[in-house]
């Protein structure tokens, strides 16, 4: 499989503080990454640059062949705006919080962007929206709003609306981090089935340790704004190289 994403020597920085520092990742079409680590080590960091919704001082990224890039000398996102535009069309993103339109049924919510960026129908956004609510387990909720779900409901929801685009990649960040306990189950069985039956790209953010474990290609392991460990599951998990994954696995998992 070839590469899909590609960051190279990516520097990002807030101020003073350096979040990724000469960052590279590169990850194949439909492979399954998930990223784990500490709060604060650039995890998320990594997602919200590849749907252009952070600048980035120094490298370059690519997705699916087109590609941006920064140099200390350029504004933020040396870019146009249509180039950007171009790029996030390829890239779904589901949030910690829902950022479902609260005046909007679930199907509106679905079918809106649908209809204005790729300029279906609404028939054929319609259609494809109700397909997407069967897959997440909620068609008979397509008329209700969101207010009426519970969290693990509109949680489901943004994984159809993110899908319903039609991406290239999905990108999870901690997408179990606002939910009742009872309810992570729920969202993680959606996820699981994409995973397993679906040929999408996917990146995760998550402290879901067996979760990651069970549905991953390949775990990469952050601190400090780059990758300390990186491998299979089986191997990053059972038998990690570095102190510093062990210890962090040992305080999630044992924890």
């Amino acid at each position: 499989m070839s590469d899909l994403i590609e960051f190279r020597q990516v520097h990002k920085r807030y101020g003073s503080h350096s979040v990724l520092r000469d960052f590279d990742l590169s990850v194949r079409a439909g492979e399954k990454v998930t990223l784990i680590g500490p709060s604060g080590s650039g995890k998320s960091t990594v997602l919200r640059i590849l749907m252009t919704l952070e600048p980035f001082q120094e490298g370059t990224v690519t997705i699916g062949g087109m590609g941006y890039h920064q140099s200390s000398e350029k504004p933020p996102f040396f870019a146009s705006e249509k180039h950007l535009r171009r790029l996030r069309s390829s890239v779904g993103m589901v949030f910690q919080s829902f950022n479902l339109f609260p005046h909007m049924t679930v199907l509106r919510n679905l079918i809106e962007a649908p209809m204005a960026v790729l300029g279906m129908s609404r028939a054929e956004a319609e259609e494809r929206g109700i397909e997407l609510l069967k897959m997440v387990g909620l068609q008979e909720k397509a008329k209700v709003y969101p207010g009426q779900l519970s969290g693990g409901q509109q949680q489901r929801v943004a994984i159809a609306r993110a899908l319903a685009m039609r991406p290239k990649v999905l990108l999870f960040d901690e997408p179990t981090s606002a939910l009742d306990p009872e309810l992570v189950g729920e969202v993680l069985t959606v996820i699981r089935s994409l995973a397993h039956q679906h040929d999408l790209t996917m990146l995760l953010v998550t402290h879901e340790m067996r979760f990651a474990r069970e549905i991953s290609d390949r775990v990469c392991f952050f601190e400090g704004g780059r990758i300390v460990e990186q491998g299979g599951p089986d191997c990053l998990f059972s038998a990690p190289r570095e102190e510093r994954t062990r210890k962090f696995l040992s305080s999630i998992l044992n924890g």
